[in-house]
């Protein structure tokens, strides 16, 4: 069983950046393929970025392509999600996921999932 802990959101002005970092316990990390969703309010969860187990592959949201990027420390069990030039139609609840599978992008794909960290991004 994998436990995922999401910090690092936020309240930043239009333009800025943040990053996000998720924090695994309790399984294999380095076997896991693991993603970054956002839920607005009102709104379905949607995929953001994915990356594979070895690091070496992503995928991104044609939303945010270019201006975030997903990595991964297997040494330190953590996952991140840099965000630059923020836009207010990126405030939403973060959440991080991990499968024990090749990368996906539908959220139905994952298993295991974090409680979510706030982005806020203001006008």
């Amino acid at each position: 069983q994998v436990q995922l802990v999401e910090s690092g959101g936020g309240l930043v002005q239009a333009g800025g950046s943040l990053r996000l970092s998720c924090a695994a316990s309790g399984g294999t990390f380095s076997s896991a393929a693991m993603g970054w969703f956002r839920q607005a309010p009102g709104e379905e969860r949607e995929f953001v970025a994915a990356i594979t187990l070895s690091g070496g592959s992503t995928r991104y949201a044609d939303a945010v392509k270019g201006r975030f990027t997903i990595s991964r420390d297997n040494a330190k069990n953590t996952m991140y999600l840099q965000m630059f030039s923020l836009k207010p139609e990126d405030t939403a609840v973060y959440y991080c996921a991990a499968r024990s599978r090749s990368i996906a992008i539908r959220p139905n794909d994952y298993d295991y999932w974090g409680q979510g960290t706030q982005v806020t991004v203001s006008s």
